[in-house]
């Protein structure tokens, strides 16, 4: 049989033959991350209208250290740093964020959309050499698997702050009355969205599966597995519609607290 030798030429940073709209995914990606790490470190400094009722912002949740009813242990510690300005947010934000950052499939998106790595298939880099993920800063990605786990434990917190937001203090009386408005709905809606993509995690289930990559070994672990696969499928949409529930939470809290949106009462 006869061997061919091709070539492989590198090509230039943006040059390519293709003649679809390539670059429109990577510039939506890029608007769409932007834009969230924009208003999400907005909102993180704000440090006030993170609560309405017994609602509380997920991006504020647990609230450590704050001046609100929701706060665990008080207001602001004398250990904070005197340059830095107090947020509840600025002590919780990091475990999600790095869970997003690091997670598999946002990888293949921001690393299009921020570093151009490759902007697109068949389309030239702005590099000339690749270390893959073995060296500095992208080794830093190994530690996902570790935040996985910070994030199911924030899944339970948020998922009992909805059993918080259904219990309202009457003005008059005093008394705490069970309630249905339209934020506990939406909180809990973003719980829901969440755990689809948490649940869904490539590391969850290799969790879930046993750290096995057999299951002939122990069949115990292949009903949690395919659970895992289920929502793995779908990890994308998953990834992309909770991004949106847990911005929207915020605002719909903030707005509320701040007077511009009335929460309707279900029931």
């Amino acid at each position: 049989m006869a061997h061919a030798t091709v070539p492989l030429t590198r090509r230039r940073f943006l040059e390519t033959r293709r003649r679809d709209a390539w670059w429109v995914q990577p510039l939506v990606v890029f608007i769409i991350l932007t834009s969230f790490l924009i208003y999400a470190t907005w909102a993180a400094f704000q440090n006030a209208h993170y609560t309405f009722g017994p609602y509380l912002s997920p991006f504020y949740s647990p609230e450590i250290f704050g001046n609100s009813p929701h706060a665990i242990l008080g207001p602001k510690p004398g250990w904070w740093p005197g340059w830095l300005p107090f947020s509840p947010a600025l002590i919780i934000l990091p475990f999600p964020a790095l869970f997003r950052f690091t997670c598999y499939y946002y990888r293949g998106s921001y690393y299009k959309a921020f570093w151009a790595d490759p902007p697109g298939c068949s389309v030239g880099e702005p590099r000339k050499t690749y270390l893959g993920e073995r060296y500095f800063p992208l080794v830093f990605q190994n530690i996902h698997r570790y935040f996985m786990l910070f994030a199911v434990v924030f899944l339970v917190i948020l998922a009992y702050d909805v059993w918080k937001a259904l219990w309202w203090t009457d003005p008059l009386t005093g008394q705490v009355r069970f309630g249905v408005g339209l934020g506990a709905v939406i909180l809990a809606l973003n719980v829901v969205c969440l755990g689809g993509y948490t649940l869904g995690c490539h590391s969850m289930r290799h969790i879930l599966g046993g750290f096995r990559d057999q299951f002939s070994k122990n069949r115990l672990f292949k009903a949690p597995y395919a659970c895992a696969t289920c929502l793995n499928t779908t990890h994308h949409r998953w990834a992309w519609v909770s991004l949106f529930t847990v911005a929207f939470s915020d605002v719909y809290v903030r707005m509320c607290s701040m007077g511009i949106w009335y929460d309707p009462r279900l029931f």
